[in-house]
């Protein structure tokens, strides 16, 4: 093809992505006021007393829209930008009258922050918490309609910080959220000799445990509440050092010294939603349970059988004390569909007699991608 043929036909395919575009947007917008009109039409009194917009948010429906356009999906885009996109254009369209508050786990740049965007979308108004009591105190109290706090480490294990808030509190769990964590080592400095201190959360520091012994034996290791509270620290401390992520980097303008200094490429982290009602079933979705045996011979066995007996798949089990009394037990037990569902339901109904305790914290949507 010619010069000439080669522009105008760089300009023809430009004409064709313009006019994509004009659709796009179309529906786009035509898609925003059919959603308004969702809303007036379930909750007309609701618009009228102005009630937040946490009475129109539904977990359940998000989840079955986001599973619909991964099935529809053929390339060439992947299906994490393809879920990327949608939850952005859900996002701004539940935010057209009022942005959900989600808590998180603060400062900004956190892990926690960035797992708040995968799963809300970036059209929501987020509120950084210096620690992860205090998202549930906003959530319970209303500053918050929502909060997203860690819960488990594919390489660390249990954050025990939020199961035992989660043993303590009225609210829910109303989804779950897996990131994929990568951390760097961030400084102001130009070379690994300059580093002094390295600092960084707790379970970072583990994460990166056979990288700094190889790479940084004998350099001062500092735990610290968050890993953006480590950014900050090092952005101001004359051969400091942090471990965190690409939001913190940017937050508080450290240079990446080493990327993905984790011990497993698979470092991913799980978090939790918590708010006030637990969603509907999705067709997809995962139940928490925490459950107290009683004192006798094979407790445990007979806590788990009505799950078999039921054919209820068990995901995760997790002991913690009770902090009720020295040697008292709690357990937290992850397991495949919802609460409604007849078998969970069925499962349910005898642990609450086989269960010295038995509180379901939430059925929930399975994450996404």
């Amino acid at each position: 093809m010619s010069e000439a043929g080669s522009k105008e036909r760089l300009a023809e395919i430009r004409r064709q992505i313009d006019a994509i575009d004009q659709q796009l947007q179309a529906l786009i917008s035509e898609r925003a006021r059919l959603a308004l009109e969702v809303g007036a039409t379930k909750y007309p009194e609701r618009i009228a007393l102005s009630e937040g917009p946490r009475d129109y948010y539904r977990p359940e429906r998000e989840a079955e829209i986001l599973r619909q356009a991964v099935a529809r999906n053929e390339g060439p885009l992947k299906d994490e930008e393809i879920v990327r996109l949608f939850r952005e254009i859900m996002s701004a369209c539940l935010a057209q009258q009022e942005p959900l508050k989600i808590a998180f786990l603060g400062p900004e740049g956190t892990f926690s922050q960035a797992a708040v965007l995968k799963h809300f979308g970036h059209s929501v108004r987020t509120l950084a918490v210096p620690s992860i009591e205090e998202v549930f105190h906003d959530v319970e109290s209303g500053v918050a309609d929502f909060g997203v706090v860690p819960v488990e480490n594919s390489t660390e294990g249990t954050v025990s910080t939020t199961l035992d808030m989660l043993m303590n509190t009225p609210l829910h769990i109303g989804g779950e959220v897996e990131l994929r964590i990568r951390q760097h080592l961030l400084g102001r400095m130009a070379t690994l000799a300059e580093v002094r201190r390295i600092y960084s959360h707790q379970q970072s520091l583990a994460q990166c445990r056979a990288w700094l012994e190889q790479r940084l034996p004998g350099v001062e290791q500092v735990a610290v509440a968050s890993n953006a509270e480590a950014a900050r620290l090092a952005a101001g401390e004359e051969g400091a050092a942090a471990i965190a992520g690409d939001t913190a980097a940017e937050v508080y303008g450290l240079g990446v010294l080493m990327e993905n200094i984790e011990d497993r490429p698979d470092n991913t982290t799980r978090f939790v939603v918590v708010g006030r009602e637990m969603p509907g079933p999705s067709g997809r979705d995962k139940t928490s349970l925490l459950l107290s045996s009683r004192h006798q011979a094979g407790a445990l066995q007979g806590l788990l059988q009505p799950l078999s007996s039921h054919g209820v798949s068990m995901t995760r089990i997790e002991s913690r004390p009770s902090r009720r009394r020295k040697w008292d037990y709690v357990f937290f037990v992850d397991i495949e569909g919802h609460r409604a569902d007849p078998d969970v339901a069925a499962a349910l109904a005898e642990l609450e007699h086989a269960a010295a305790w038995c509180r379901v914290l939430g059925s929930y949507p399975v994450a996404i991608l």
